[in-house]
């Protein structure tokens, strides 16, 4: 079916059927009826429509949040004197306002519209990461980066949210490695635009290092402007989508939440908080995302310790995180397809315990350097398919939200860690084993959550059996979440 028929159809049912039942009943039989090809083409219209702007903007939020290891390597350490932990404190504080407002901020956009919360915050961070270029001293850098982390806390956990309202659970994980290599992306870019800003010292009576922040913080603060208009809110409100696909979208997605209740209510934020299953998933999250912050942060300075020059060290950051950028979404690809999450946490924390145990037992640059590529190309990808796995298990769109924001706001806490491990110059055997600990604890636990998946499946399919339940009595359990025995947990 072509999409010229398809809308051809349509429209000859509207005139057909006069009432607004019989419409209805209609458009959903005509999206019940829509081939693969059909499916394929509507999901690469949300794609084109949706996916480059969100990752346009987790790209700048990670690069405001990470420049900073750039700027330190550009002269930052020295003009600001940060001896001994001073900068390990400078990275490490972001992380403690940004954890804690993440939960709130997704149940904001739940209230609130996503073109409205989204870029608000946006403009918020854009003006912190302006201003840094102001900053004389530790005390007024600590300040800054406390304000950097509380204003940017709701990007990443509400674009990782805003996609499962546009996407069935099978399609998430895909959608969520192109959002995340904007990070990788971010991680690539930073560096090259480091050592082209570098040169800029001494311009308008600012430091190279003053001229990274300022002009990063103006490119949020322009995108932000646009996002006021770019960013669409919810299927049902979509323009680009005509009335048929519309209706298609809403089905799908009512269909893949076996109807589960999407309106607010505290209830569905205390089934989230009471659900141990969030807590493994924020240690399986936290396990992966201490060496993604420890990449981000300190790739400049390992490689600056392997005896390249700052300016070497900018540019050489930069093939490690576009690496990661092609592993993270071939991965997302991979796991959509096989629908399974489990095993590619697995195989990419072990990937990564690879690269660090090169990074600990050979100090030889070439072999180092190497080890570096390898521990980005395996823990990035996972990040992805971590959140997908968490958010596709919160049954409810409310609690989704939640556990999405509980996931990665109490994982960030890691990021305190990533920031006090790298004290050992130059082999730094301290930090690379501490990443090896956090790998092996998420492969632990991941082989846990999929035995318990696996097992809370298998109790829920002989309830059904026992009991007669089917999609038909959706409705009875609406207002259970993932706790409904219609629900099935992706492995």
């Amino acid at each position: 079916m072509t999409s010229h028929s398809f809308n051809q159809s349509f429209f000859s049912l509207t005139l057909t059927h006069g009432s607004t039942d019989s419409f209805l009943k209609e458009k959903k039989q005509i999206a019940e009826e829509l081939n693969p090809g059909e499916r394929a083409r509507i999901l690469r219209k949300l794609d084109w429509h949706l996916l480059p702007f969100v990752s346009l903007l987790y790209m700048l939020s990670f690069l405001d949040r990470a420049n900073v290891g750039n700027a330190k390597v550009a002269g930052m350490s020295q003009d600001l004197h940060l001896i001994g932990f001073r900068y390990n404190i400078a990275a490490a504080v972001f992380f403690i306002l940004y954890s804690f407002a993440e939960v709130p901020s997704n149940i904001a956009l739940k209230l609130f519209r996503p073109s409205r919360w989204i870029p608000t915050i946006m403009i918020a961070w854009g003006l912190v990461m302006t201003l840094m270029c102001l900053v004389d001293s530790f005390r007024s850098l600590i300040v800054a980066r406390l304000f950097l982390g509380l204003t940017e806390a709701g990007l990443f956990p509400g674009v990782t949210y805003y996609i499962s309202l546009w996407y069935p659970r099978s399609e998430q994980s895909k959608r969520i490695a192109i959002f995340f290599s904007a990070a990788t992306v971010a991680g690539a870019f930073g560096g090259l635009l480091a050592y082209g800003i570098e040169h800029m010292e001494g311009i308008g009576g600012l430091h190279g290092w003053q001229w990274i922040f300022l002009l990063e913080g103006i490119a949020t603060l322009l995108v932000a402007c646009l996002s006021f208009f770019l960013m669409h809110d919810y299927p049902e409100t979509a323009k680009f989508l005509t009335e048929t696909e519309r209706a298609y979208v809403i089905d799908m997605l009512k269909q893949d939440a076996n109807n589960l209740a999407t309106h607010y209510h505290i209830r569905f934020v205390l089934q989230a908080m009471k659900d141990y299953k969030t807590y493994v998933q924020v240690l399986i999250y936290m396990g992966l995302l201490v060496p993604v912050y420890a990449i981000a942060l300190f790739t400049p300075t390992i490689i600056n310790q392997l005896g390249y020059s700052a300016a070497h060290a900018q540019l050489l950051s930069a093939p490690p995180f576009l690496a990661g950028c092609i592993t993270t979404i071939s991965v997302g690809i991979c796991s959509d397809k096989y629908k399974i999450r489990g095993p590619f946490i697995i195989g990419g924390a072990f990937v990564s315990i690879m690269g660090y145990i090169l990074l600990y037992c050979d100090g030889r640059p070439a072999m180092s350097y190497a080890g570096v590529c390898l521990a980005a190309i395996g823990v990035y990808p996972t990040i992805a398919v971590d959140l997908a796995w968490a958010g596709s298990n919160a049954g409810g769109d409310l609690k989704r939200g939640v556990v999405i924001a509980m996931v990665i706001g109490l994982g960030n806490l890691g990021g305190i860690c990533s920031s006090f491990i790298y004290i050992d110059p130059p082999n730094f055997h301290i930090g690379h084993g501490t990443m090896m600990g956090f790998l092996f604890l998420s492969i632990l636990l991941s082989l846990f959550a999929m035995w318990d998946y696996n097992r809370l499946n298998k109790k829920k399919i002989a309830q059904c059996r026992a009991q007669g339940l089917t999609d038909s009595r959706r409705d009875e359990f609406k207002d259970m979440g993932d706790a409904s025995p219609l629900f099935r947990y992706a492995i």
